[in-house]
């Protein structure tokens, strides 16, 4: 999903190590900041300089509610993962300023999570081994960095099997209070039998949001049957539909799109075409030649990648879906 070279789209991750020091601050961190607003915004944040805006935490504007630290990668343990801050692609943004500002971010009611996997990324949930390291890995950087949850972005598939287990054993250790969202490609999301499918709807329970990648696609059928092409309202609508019908709830279904045509190879659309799906799918209105058969007021909201690109434009994006999303009732 995300860039990580101009004008390609991935989702690697970067290197790091977290000691567990503490045991008891997972649950208290996963818990600590305040629940996902009922319409939420979700941005990934970039910890890589691929000439989008380069920010530090704090300079994420308050329009997102859920901040995905981007990325974490695989280590040489099976299911593993870890994470390095890039301090020299990020003007020297030193750890304990990233730590400080994760803080002051969640003091603001916001939720900063850590991704995982990409176009790129290597992390593989396919074991029971390979579930427990998994979930063991996170809950040590939830520890070391104060992060409220996990993003789940594995463009090279999951094992619905392992991946339900490793985000249930995770779930465990950090409490209630986990925020745990997934933004699979729409390739995923066309059937309830797909694997990322199966995973969303195995840990409905626990699962915050899924925010699917409406670009980078090709055409895709929509929940009516019908094919749609990527760029336009009936693209957005007709494929969340898919989602809304096959068993997740309202509240668990958001829209991910680029915040600019520097952010994704295809598939960018403006923010009144975003907009315009949201009314669409929760009131029924500035819908395209798709209009779905009942109205979800109940969807979470929207998700871009990412906040650096935004932050490129002007925060064009977020200043114009945020007050949307934020709207929605």
């Amino acid at each position: 999903m995300a860039v990580a070279a101009a004008g390609a789209l991935s989702v690697a991750g970067l290197v790091g190590s977290a000691q567990a020091t503490d045991t008891g601050a997972a649950t208290t961190a996963a818990a600590s900041a305040a629940a996902v607003p009922a319409h939420a915004v979700t941005g990934y944040w970039q910890n890589f300089n691929n000439g989008a805006a380069v920010q530090k935490l704090s300079d994420v504007p308050a329009d997102y509610d859920i901040i995905a630290v981007s990325f974490a990668d695989a280590t040489s343990t099976p299911g593993a993962v870890t994470f390095n801050l890039d301090s020299a692609g990020l003007d020297g943004y030193t750890v304990d300023q990233f730590k400080a500002d994760i803080k002051a971010k969640q003091a603001d009611g916001k939720s900063v999570i850590i991704s995982v996997g990409g176009e790129k990324g290597s992390v593989s949930v396919n074991s029971d081994e390979s579930a427990a390291n998994f979930a063991d890995s996170l809950y040590s950087l939830i520890q070391e960095y104060g992060f409220n949850g996990v993003d789940i972005d594995l463009e090279n598939g999951v094992n619905s099997t392992y991946m339900t287990k490793a985000l249930r054993s995770l779930s465990e250790k950090a409490g209630s209070g986990l925020v745990i969202t997934m933004a699979p490609q729409t390739i995923d999301m066309q059937s309830t039998e797909a694997e990322y499918f199966k995973t969303a709807l195995g840990i409905k329970d626990i699962l915050t949001v899924v925010n699917m990648q409406y670009y980078n696609s090709g055409s895709m059928l929509g929940c009516d049957g019908k094919v749609y092409s990527q760029g336009s309202v009936d693209f957005l609508t007709a494929l969340a539909c898919i989602q809304l019908e096959g068993g997740l709830d309202a509240s668990q279904v958001g829209i991910g799109v680029p915040a600019s045509a520097s952010g994704a190879g295809s598939g960018y659309v403006s923010p009144s075409v975003v907009n315009a799906a949201l009314d669409c799918l929760t009131a029924g209105t500035d819908c395209g030649s798709f209009k779905p058969d009942k109205t979800y007021p109940g969807l979470r909201g929207a998700m871009t990648w990412s906040t650096n690109w935004d932050a490129s434009s002007g925060n064009a994006w977020s200043s114009a879906v945020g007050p949307h999303v934020h709207g929605l009732s």
